[in-house]
């Protein structure tokens, strides 16, 4: 069977979060609105309207690019796409085509199998979004103008994707990119996170690349990888039995698992570009760069890296620990809390990754939530009375939990429930007899006197269910070992 080389390339469309429009002062925050009440003279096309360039959208796209190592280019200019199609209300997208504001940049991706893989970026350019039509059921189609005007940025990779797998992780990783910057909302079921995938297959051994195939509009990581796995498959299938692969545009059907065809592809002549009248070249000099790159974060991979290097984290526990901007805050605010009382950075990572998390999935909450739920202070009250032996691990999670639920202290939880650990040598001496003496020990008793060590793990279990759990897990086998020893 022949072997085919698989090439793809992302088109990701993202809206820029600005308060505004991308060409007039209409409000943004169209989300859960009705339809067709976010509009404008200047989003609906009205004869005599004039655009205005958002500024802070602009800013906004820069950061983007310096964050994707691109190039933000002194001069940009804004182009006008002509093509006709319902939700285009006047026939042409204000766009960019030649002169992007951002170019040749990367992002770098790890595959499941460990493998760094650096995805090279072609653009960054700025646009208008559309309308958004809605289809009925009588195969009826209505059009919301709510979404169009919106501030977009198009960022189109190099055909530089190898497998579905990859094409998933690196639309994963420019959402957290593009939230943690906060240039973007990452809601991809509001549409304002989408992306357009371009694949082709050719036998190896051929230089040129297959015919490409576009599938538009893919807002779901998941959608993305299915919609490629099987258009991939498609296209060999084709080529198996003696077709050609056209270039077009196709769409994913999910609910029947495959690619449909919508449309033939257009070319870029087809779009009939040429600069906007209306709007004049963008110009920036080196101190407006530099001003933006002075507003980038410490970016997730970085931040991963030193979370390893300072704290001692593994490469899992750092990267859990970065994958959203809010929860990485609140750890480094937690190991600080901490570290004030003698805590470690590791205990914080296992108490936020697992006991923390845990919760949050429980109670079907967001991570982003857990600096509400838990004050640092508390994630520290926890660590610091497990150190100082107040608390059994077993009755650590159990105030953690209670103070997750109710906003209350841990040393509050503690004095109300009585749940300090029992540490008193002559209290607790008195508990373990009455366990040996138990008819239910005996079996555990004669087997560890006969040189069964593990026996003693039965016995501590029963100290601990006669105390609630609040027995000194290490003053138990201390004084088991020597009450069973005479």
């Amino acid at each position: 069977m022949t072997e085919y080389i698989t090439t793809i390339g992302l088109e990701i469309h993202a809206h820029i979060k600005t308060e505004s429009k991308m060409f007039d002062g209409c409000p943004a925050n169209y989300a859960g609105a009705e339809p067709n009440t976010f509009v404008s003279v200047v989003s609906l096309g009205l004869p005599g309207a004039l655009p205005v360039v958002n500024q802070r959208a602009i800013e906004l796209a820069a950061l983007t690019g310096l964050a994707l190592s691109c190039s933000v280019n002194h001069h940009s200019v804004f182009s006008r796409k002509s093509y006709l199609y319902p939700d285009l209300v006047k026939g042409f997208q204000i766009s960019q085509y030649d002169e992007p504001l951002c170019s040749d940049g990367w992002l770098e991706i790890r595959t499941s199998a460990g493998e760094l893989r650096r995805i090279g970026i072609e653009r960054l350019h700025i646009e208008e979004d559309t309308g958004r039509l809605v289809h009925a059921e009588d195969d009826s189609s209505l059009i919301d103008y709510n979404r169009a005007g919106m501030p977009l940025m198009e960022i189109v990779s190099h055909p530089d994707i190898r497998s579905p797998e990859e094409a998933r992780l690196y639309f994963e990783k420019m959402r957290q990119l593009l939230v943690w910057i906060g240039v973007n909302s990452g809601n991809l079921e509001e549409g304002a996170l989408r992306c357009d995938a371009n694949v082709s297959v050719r036998p190896a051994g051929q230089a040129h690349y297959g015919a490409k195939v576009e599938i538009k509009n893919i807002n779901s990581f998941r959608y993305v990888e299915r919609a490629l796995v099987y258009e991939i498959q498609r296209q060999i299938s084709v080529l198996e039995a003696g077709g050609s692969i056209s270039q077009e545009t196709r769409g994913w059907d999910e609910l029947r698992g495959e690619t449909v065809g919508q449309r033939s592809k257009e070319y870029a002549h087809d779009y009939r570009y040429f600069p906007e009248p209306d709007i004049p070249p963008l110009v920036f000099d080196d101190a407006w760069i530099e001003a933006r790159r002075a507003e980038l974060p410490e970016l997730p991979d970085a931040r991963r890296d030193r979370f390893e290097a300072a704290y001692a984290l593994s490469f899992q526990d750092a990267d859990l620990l970065t994958l959203e901007r809010p929860v990485a805050d609140y750890y480094e605010a937690a190991v600080a809390a901490a570290q004030a009382s003698g805590g470690s950075a590791k205990d914080v990572a296992n108490w936020i990754l697992n006991e923390g998390f845990r919760l949050l999935k429980d109670r079907g909450e967001e991570s982003v939530h857990l600096a509400e739920r838990l004050p640092v202070a508390h994630v520290a009250s926890v660590i610091d009375l497990v150190a100082k032996g107040t608390l059994t691990r077993t009755m650590a999670k159990q105030v953690f939990e209670a103070s997750f639920d109710t906003g209350a202290a841990p040393a509050t939880i503690v004095a109300e429930r009585g749940l300090a650990q029992i540490s008193d040598g002559d209290a607790m001496l008195d508990v373990v007899r009455q366990v040996l003496a138990d008819a239910k020990a005996a079996k555990a008793v004669a087997e560890y006197r006969g040189g069964k060590a593990s026996a003693l793990q039965f016995l501590v279990g029963m100290v601990m269910k006669a105390t609630r759990g609040q027995a000194n897990p290490q003053l138990t086998r201390e004084l088991l070992e020597s009450e069973l020893s005479r």
